[in-house]
């Protein structure tokens, strides 16, 4: 009965592809610069979405109008830089009003108390669109051979993108590579190790199909919008997924090997990349932007600002959400990315002042705001940081060209060279990263458990945020509703 209604639930999700799909047409109508497409004159569902340029391309583009439309707090892949934020040492919360971020925050996750807030049920969703796409595309004879290859390329990037977060967020995942109902109903988990190669083919696929520049809403004609997935998005990806198969492979050296040449190649195209003034560096179209999310909910210009900005009376139940001491404390002085990239607010309601700091990267969060910020999803800075790693663990000119890398990042934020050591590079380069790439896409959280300091720092952590710190919470739990209608899905140590 269980594996009747699971496949039950699996054939309305390929049902409502098609009814997604003249969804996205109609809200694409507001999305210029992303797409313009005119109504079909015929029907529109998953069989002839592919027989014309535009529809086909609709169905990428509704892929990152989903990405950047959705609310903040439900799960999707936009929230990465929320509960991983709060489950680290990055993100507090203000009360106990919101038990769903309690419960990221304090590390006290289970099957059920995650508020629908899953990742897992989101990202597969994610997951389903993408392969639709690529069986689509692959049958397709009707289109631009030029877009055809593009959209391809980006089914296959946004796979690899699903998978990566996947991975990191659960371990051992089912790897879902069609929409075969019937079979995805009973897939068990598959060892991550095969994730990763999976990940890894299709950002070699994807690097092969992507167009080297940024393509409009035609994929004919060269933009400057950064808005869609090029040949250098799949590779600086593919050089983090080298970066972090590092810390868990046999073939360390040739992975570090790997992530040093993909970071090479795109900090070397330096015709498109460059690192930009602080200031400059989350405005739309910013030099360093390797990809970004066009903002498409009507007067809104990023998630996070809404988010993350605190008003002038401080968090409460409509803005829990600020910087963590620990984060706060890690800036050393004279760091002007606390000047810049951070802001903060004094509560005097109570009778004793109290000084909150939060997130200010994305700065416009009035409704109504002309668009001058875009959501960044990958950006050059990182790529520094990655290939720092990498020449720190023996890629590349080893121990020098790590310190002039790091120092790249130290100096853009005023600070002065790095003094670490052969034997303290590793550390300095991951404090570099924690307050370079603070809410940022999980990085910090997913940081600590690749270099293998989670459990030492979560440990005390935890603790002062009132929860109880194990090592099998590096993980989070598997929905209770997935493993309900799967019997061959076993949820994770510890839950």
């Amino acid at each position: 009965m269980e594996l009747k209604y699971r496949a039950q639930f699996l054939r309305k999700l390929k049902t409502s592809f098609a009814l997604s799909i003249s969804m996205i047409l109609m809200v694409l109508s507001g999305c210029k610069k992303l797409v313009e497409v005119s109504a079909p004159d015929t029907s529109i569902n998953s069989a002839n979405v592919y027989n014309t340029d535009a529809t086909a391309a609709a169905v990428l583009t509704g892929m990152y109008t989903n990405m950047s439309s959705s609310a903040f707090p439900n799960g999707g892949l936009i929230s990465m830089s929320l509960f991983p934020g709060l489950s680290a040492d990055e993100l507090s919360v203000f009360g106990n009003t919101n038990t769903t971020y309690i419960n990221y925050y304090t590390n006290a996750l289970t099957n059920t108390n995650t508020g629908g807030s899953d990742f897992w049920i989101n990202i597969y969703q994610t997951l389903y669109t993408a392969n639709a796409a690529i069986e689509g595309l692959n049958s397709a004879v009707g289109l631009t051979p030029s877009i055809k290859q593009q959209l391809l390329g980006e089914a296959s990037f946004m796979r690899a993108f699903c998978y990566f977060y996947l991975v990191n967020l659960y371990g051992d995942v089912p790897l879902v590579t069609t929409t075969n109902y019937k079979v995805n109903a009973l897939l068990h988990r598959t060892p991550k190790a095969q994730v990763w190669q999976q990940i890894i083919a299709d950002l070699k696929n994807a690097q092969g199909l992507l167009s080297a520049n940024y393509l409009d809403a035609t994929l004919l004609n060269v933009t400057t919008e950064r808005v869609r997935p090029t040949k250098w998005a799949a590779t600086a990806l593919l050089a983090r997924a080298y970066l972090y198969l590092a810390s868990n492979s046999a073939n360390d050296a040739t992975d570090y090997s790997n992530a040093y040449t993909e970071a090479t190649s795109l900090i070397n195209n330096s015709s498109q990349y460059s690192l930009d003034t602080l200031n400059g560096v989350f405005l739309k179209n910013s030099n360093e932007a390797i990809w970004q999310l066009q903002p498409v909910n009507i007067g809104q210009n990023t998630q996070d600002a809404l988010l993350f900005i605190l008003p002038a009376s401080g968090p409460g139940s409509s803005f829990p959400v600020y910087l963590n001491p620990v984060l706060v404390n890690a800036f050393e002085q004279g760091d002007q990315r606390k000047t810049k990239w951070v802001n903060s607010v004094t509560d005097t309601i109570s009778g004793v002042p109290t000084t909150y700091y939060y997130s200010y990267k994305y700065k416009v969060n009035i409704v109504g705001s002309p668009v001058t910020e875009y959501e960044m999803v990958m950006r050059l800075g990182e790529q520094y940081l990655i290939r720092a790693e990498a020449e720190a663990n023996g890629a590349g000119n080893g121990f020098s060209a790590a310190i002039a890398d790091l120092n790249i990042i130290r100096n853009r934020a005023g600070l002065p060279n790095s003094t670490a050591t052969p034997a303290t590079l590793l550390t300095a380069i991951l404090h570099e990263r924690q307050v370079e790439l603070f809410t940022e896409w999980g990085h910090r959280w997913l940081d600590l458990k690749r270099t293998g300091t989670a459990d030492a720092i979560m440990s005390v952590v935890t603790q002062q945020k009132g929860g109880v710190w194990n090592a099998s919470k590096q993980l989070y739990p598997i929905p209770l509703y997935e493993l309900q209608h799967d019997p061959n899905l076993l949820q994770n140590q510890g839950y």
